[in-house]
C-alpha cells in the first residue's frame, strides 16, 4: 500500500531484494570475467557499460538540464569521486579478485563499514565507546580468520598482497562514502558524472597497460554484466527501494543478506568449495558490523 507521503514498504522490500540477489552474483561474475581479461580490461568495459546505463537513466528522467547545471567546484568534486570510483576503488579490488579466491575476497572487502566507523572517529571526531572497539575486534577476527583459511600454519600459504588489496578496497570505499554523503546533488546526476570522470581515469589507466583490440566475447559479456548489475541499474534500484520505504534502516539492513547468498553463487557458479573457515569468518564479520549498527542507532536515540 502507498501512503499520503508515497512511501510503499512492499514496493521498497522487492526493490531491495532485487537489488541484494544482483549484488550477491557479482563476485562469480568477477571471476569468471577474469578468466578471460584481466583486472584492468574488465574495469574499462564495465564503467563504460555502466556510464551508458547511467546516461539513460538521466536522460529517461529528464536529468540532462541538471547535470550541466552544476558550478565548477561541483564538476571538480565529481572528478575527485569518480577517482575514487570507480577508478581506484575497482582497480584495487579486481586485482584482489584475480589474485584471490572469491569466497576470500567477497567478504573481506564486506569490511568496509568497519573502516567507515574508524574513519568518522579519526577524521569526524566521533567517539567511539569500548562496545564499537569491541564490535571492530569481533569483525576484525573474521579477517583473521577468512585471511588464514582458519589456521595461522595456512598463513603462509595465502596471497598476501591479494589480503591487502581486498581489505584496501574497502579503505578506498569508506573514503569514497564520507565523501560522497556530504554531497547533497541528485543521486543519479552526480553518480552519472562520477562515472564519466570515473571512466576517463580508467581508460587512461588501461591503455597504458594495453588493451587487446579484439578482447574475447564471453570476457566482454561478463564485464557488461558486471557494469550493469554491480555498477548500474542495481544502484538505480537500491536508491529506489531506500526512497520508498517508511524505514530505510530496516530496508538498507537486507545487503546483510548479500555475502550470503555471494557465498553460495560462488560454490554453485564458480566452483569453489566453500570453506567452513570463511562461514566462520564472514559471520564474525557481519556480527561486527550489525553490533556496530546496533549502537549507533541507540547513540541516537539517546537509549
Amino acid at each position: 500500500m502507498v501512503d499520503a507521503t508515497g512511501k510503499n514498504d512492499k514496493a521498497a522490500c522487492i526493490y531491495a531484494l532485487l537489488s541484494v540477489l544482483m549484488w550477491s552474483t557479482v563476485a562469480s561474475a568477477f571471476k569468471l570475467a577474469l578468466r578471460d581479461l584481466d583486472y584492468a580490461q574488465l574495469l574499462l568495459y564495465s564503467s563504460i557499460t555502466a556510464l551508458i546505463i547511467l546516461a539513460i537513466v538521466v536522460v529517461f528522467k529528464n536529468k540532462t538540464r541538471l547535470v550541466l547545471s552544476f558550478k565548477p567546484k561541483e564538476y571538480a568534486l565529481s572528478a575527485v569521486l569518480g577517482l575514487l570510483n570507480p577508478c581506484l576503488y575497482y582497480i584495487v579490488l579486481f586485482k584482489a579478485y584475480s589474485l584471490l579466491p572469491a569466497q576470500q575476497a567477497q567478504p573481506l572487502n564486506f569490511t568496509w563499514p568497519i573502516v567507515l566507523v574508524l574513519f568518522s572517529s579519526i577524521f569526524l571526531k566521533q567517539k567511539i565507546g569500548w562496545r564499537s572497539v569491541a564490535a571492530v575486534v569481533i569483525s576484525f577476527a573474521g579477517v583473521v580468520v577468512i585471511s588464514t583459511n582458519g589456521s595461522f600454519a595456512a598463513f603462509k600459504d595465502t596471497d598476501a598482497l591479494g589480503v591487502g588489496l581486498a581489505v584496501g578496497s574497502s579503505v578506498i570505499w569508506a573514503a569514497f562514502w564520507l565523501l560522497n554523503t556530504r554531497d547533497r546533488r541528485d543521486d543519479e546526476a552526480k553518480l552519472f558524472l562520477n562515472f564519466l570522470f570515473g571512466t576517463i581515469f580508467v581508460a587512461i589507466f588501461a591503455f597504458i597497460g594495453g588493451i587487446p583490440a579484439l578482447p574475447p566475447v564471453r570476457g566482454l559479456l561478463g564485464a557488461a554484466y558486471v557494469g550493469a548489475f554491480e555498477m548500474g541499474v542495481t544502484f538505480v534500484l537500491w536508491q529506489r527501494s531506500l526512497r520508498l520505504a517508511r524505514n530505510a534502516a530496516q530496508v538498507g539492513n537486507l545487503i546483510y543478506l548479500s555475502p550470503f547468498i555471494s557465498l553460495f553463487f560462488i560454490g554453485s557458479v564458480v566452483g569453489e568449495r566453500i570453506h567452513v573457515s570463511t562461514l566462520v569468518g564472514l559471520g564474525l564479520i557481519v556480527a561486527g558490523i550489525v553490533a556496530q549498527q546496533w549502537l549507533a542507532r541507540r547513540r541516537r536515540t539517546g537509549q
